[in-house]
């Protein structure tokens, strides 16, 4: 046993020193995310065959579904009530990848991957308007964290493989392996990063030739037109980019004003998906293109001619059902949901170019094409993530060209307008002020709390000018902190200034106590500690609990030693040094 215990300590070592054994390591993890990514897919698609009929191939594809199968709706959000009494006493809001990235370093625990997925194949199989592609994300990532935290990986290297796995289960999901390999750039990991390259792409691949040896097809979302790409049609694209930005916008903002609104009123927490099922039910009786992802309806609005009328009907159907299957507390994401909304846009847009006089014609294939992209990217974020899933479902690197003239217009849009991607901007709801996955974590966890100096130099602020400077000579401490009688912060006072102090020496140091109502809190990161630094115009600040007892002093030339010590760290991780 012990030789075992010594075999497995080398191995962690050597995870840890090698960048080889890291790539070899995601391989694995690819393997794994895609099995799971098959297994989820098939899991779903089994709830809605059980709910809506053995003859239900694409949920949203169907042309007609029985008015009582629409009761799986509500059905649906029985199951979720359910679960959130069995989960509401021992867990929290569940960690997904962006967030253990951007904020803990990587770790996601095992519970909230099983609950996310959980939640988000009830929710997809009843019918709800959300995709599965947050279940992918989550198990390959979850996984790669679960690898990495028994190996001990360290932190960039764990962000690494959560991001390796996250974008393995989103390539597998498309056959697209380079799809997911910029998914975990741009969206898991925040950053292209020269370390992150290789163990990204190893994973993608294993889990994409995963889905292929299963005999699951590339996934086609639609062939190109024959339609020369010419100069002029890159700007009317960039305009179609800017169309779907504002469209993407207007999205996350009525999701978020739906779920605020569902919290703030008075209905039971566990009865919420009930409701939003109910409600999903005439939106569902109207079209049934409107529930699930939409992989279907998008296959069948791109194949038939449709109307101008009947996508902008579907358009605001689908976006309605959205907002109510993520307010009422349905689980999943928008990522599949933006791609058929921007293909939706794509075929509107193509038919108001060709009522324009003088303007050259589109055609309606390739504006869904690049529309479905333009939206995905102003929801879900990652510009260079949608042109490749562009250029690999369709294989035409001229459409490609003037996808990314699209999705970079509306990338920029959005980043001007709103500032945020879809899940981004529902942390930023919950109080957190992060814009990308980029490792903000050491932020959080640099506070003033291990930052400060206990056993500070105190003293009664009632204690008298001569008494202080008897206790405290000049040159023995640069400042000492005032207390009150009952223990709790009163101010501080420099050395310096009690000696330079013309009050009668009988009068009580207190008088020239300084910062009085200024102090830091334990939990305060470093960059509100720099800002009251700034504001406050000292050297040092003392720290108190919540009672107001001093528990320790911070220095301002500490606190930004500290920070530029982090920030280079993150620099030789950001470079693989």
């Amino acid at each position: 046993m012990s030789g075992v215990l010594l075999f497995l300590a080398n191995q962690r070592r050597r995870f840890r020193s090698s960048e080889t054994a890291l790539v070899l390591l995601a391989i694995p993890v690819g393997l794994a995310a895609g099995l799971m990514t098959i297994l989820l897919s098939g899991t779903a698609h089994l709830l809605q065959s059980l709910f809506y009929g053995s003859d239900i191939d694409r949920l949203s594809a169907a042309t007609w579904i029985a008015p009582w199968r629409l009761l799986a709706l509500p059905i649906g959000g029985l199951l979720l009530a359910a679960v959130a009494i069995a989960v509401r006493k021992r867990f929290r809001a569940p960690v997904d990848v962006v967030e253990a990235n951007a904020l803990h370093g990587g770790r996601i625990p095992v519970r909230d991957s099983l609950l996310v997925c959980g939640q988000t194949l009830i929710s997809n199989g009843a019918g709800a308007s959300v995709g599965l592609e947050a279940a992918y994300a989550q198990i390959g990532g979850g996984l790669g964290s679960v690898v990495g935290q028994w190996l001990r990986l360290r932190r960039n290297d764990l962000r690494v493989l959560v991001g390796g796995g996250a974008g393995a289960a989103i390539g597998a999901a498309f056959g697209a392996p380079l799809t997911g390999a910029f998914y975990a750039f741009e969206i898991v990991i925040g950053a292209y990063t020269p370390a992150a390259i290789a163990p990204v792409a190893a994973a993608a691949l294993a889990a994409v030739l995963v889905v292929r040896a299963a005999g699951m097809p590339a996934y086609q979302i639609a062939l190109p037109s024959a339609h020369a790409i010419v100069t002029i049609d890159y700007f009317i694209y960039a305009v179609l980019g800017l169309v779907c930005a504002l469209t993407g916008i207007l999205l996350m903002r009525l999701v978020t004003l739906m779920e605020t609104r569902v919290r703030a009123s008075r209905l039971p927490e566990l009865s919420r998906p009930v409701i939003g099922g109910m409600l999903l039910i005439p939106i569902a009786w109207l079209s049934p293109q409107s529930l699930s992802a939409g992989h279907g309806a998008m296959h069948l609005d791109l194949t038939a001619q449709v109307g101008l009328g009947f996508l902008i009907a579907i358009l605001l159907l689908k976006i309605a059902a959205s907002a109510v299957s993520l307010g009422f507390g349905f689980r999943g994401g928008l990522f599949f949901a933006s791609l058929f909304l921007g293909s939706l846009v794509g075929q509107i847009f193509a038919a108001a170019i060709a009522l324009v006089p003088d303007l050259p014609p589109i055609d309606a294939t390739d504006a869904a094409l690049i529309g479905m992209a333009a939206m995905a990217v102003s929801v879900v974020g990652g510009p260079m993530t949608m042109a490749m899933l562009v250029l690999e479902t369709t294989h035409d690197f001229a459409l490609t060209g003037a996808t990314i003239a699209a999705v970079l217009c509306a990338s920029t849009i959005v980043r001007e307008l709103f500032g945020f991607s879809f899940s981004t901007w529902r942390l930023h709801t919950r109080g957190e002020s992060i814009r990308s996955a980029r490792d903000v974590g050491w932020v959080k966890a640099l506070t003033a709390g291990r930052m400060m100096r206990r056993g500070a130099a105190t003293i009664d602020g009632s204690t008298s000018l001569a008494e202080f400077q008897r206790r405290f000579p000049l040159g023995s401490v640069g400042r000492v902190v005032l207390t009150n009688v009952d223990g709790t912060y009163a101010g501080l006072v420099p050395t310096a200034l009690a000696f330079a102090a013309t009050a009668d020496a009988d009068a009580e140091v207190r008088s020239i106590a300084i910062l009085q109502e200024h102090a830091l809190v334990p939990d305060q990161d470093v960059v509100s500690v720099m800002k009251m630094f700034d504001a406050c115009e000292t050297d040092d600040l003392a720290v108190v609990d919540g009672r107001g007892a001093v528990l320790g002093v911070v220095s301002e030339k500490y606190v930004r030693r500290r920070y530029a010590e982090e920030i280079e760290k993150a620099q030789r991780d950001l470079f693989g040094e």
